[in-house]
């Protein structure tokens, strides 16, 4: 989803390849792509580019009309620095609360990705307090740069990169019955009714590729 979300957000024309995971062929056909050998992958031209966060800073450079990241700097950094903490961590939540977009899931959730999730909840807060919206103020009390600052329901007011970071998480909150009040709430909301989002959501509702070891056993 991040790196699909990117791409839309850059408006520039793509073709998507979708390869089914977890069969016999799926590493060598995603190797037809990605040296990595991972997913999400992007073939511009003669470049390929993979990880969504490159793949987001890639757009970024090229299509610069897109701001796909905030034009202060402060709120760059931010947006940045809670990109990265998304990439990199919040292994508990991933684990016990893997993305399903079909079903709603009542499971008792660990606390380990209990913890996980008031972390996220609290970066949508302070992030929204802070730069969203055009009211915000920077983490040292100063106001960005007004002119600078994007009005509108995401993180940094504009849809950018961050917020496809955290899209993924939105639907697990939703999937899993996650809490979420206030400024976090909002955000999630906004995120989940955003066109681009929803139009992910119904492609993946119909998609008919199926991965058996994460579907949901349901009692007879």
């Amino acid at each position: 989803m991040r790196g699909w979300l990117m791409v839309k957000k850059s408006r520039q024309p793509f073709e998507e390849v979708v390869v089914g995971l977890d069969r016999p062929d799926t590493a060598e056909n995603i190797r037809k792509y990605s040296p990595s050998g991972r997913v999400p992958v992007l073939l511009s031209g003669n470049l390929t580019v993979w990880d969504s966060l490159a793949i987001g800073e890639y757009l970024a450079e090229t299509y610069p009309a897109a701001n796909l990241w905030p034009k202060d700097a402060e709120a760059r950094a931010v947006a940045r620095s809670i990109s990265a903490e998304m990439h990199s961590g919040f292994v508990a939540l991933r684990t016990h609360c893997p993305m399903k977009m079909k079903e709603q899931i009542q499971q008792d959730t660990p606390q380990e990705a209990l913890d996980d999730a008031a972390r996220v909840r609290a970066i949508w807060a302070s992030t929204r307090e802070r730069y969203g919206g055009g009211a915000g103020f920077a983490c040292d009390g100063r106001r960005p740069e007004a002119a600078a600052l994007e009005t509108g329901p995401f993180l940094f007011g504009a849809f950018t990169i961050a917020d496809a970071m955290y899209a993924p998480v939105v639907s697990r909150f939703r999937t899993y019955g996650l809490p979420l009040t206030g400024p976090a709430a909002a955000y999630a909301e906004a995120v989940w009714n955003d066109p681009d989002f929803q139009l992910w959501y119904e492609a993946a509702r119909s998609e008919t590729l199926r991965v058996p070891k994460y579907e949901v056993q349901k009692a007879t």
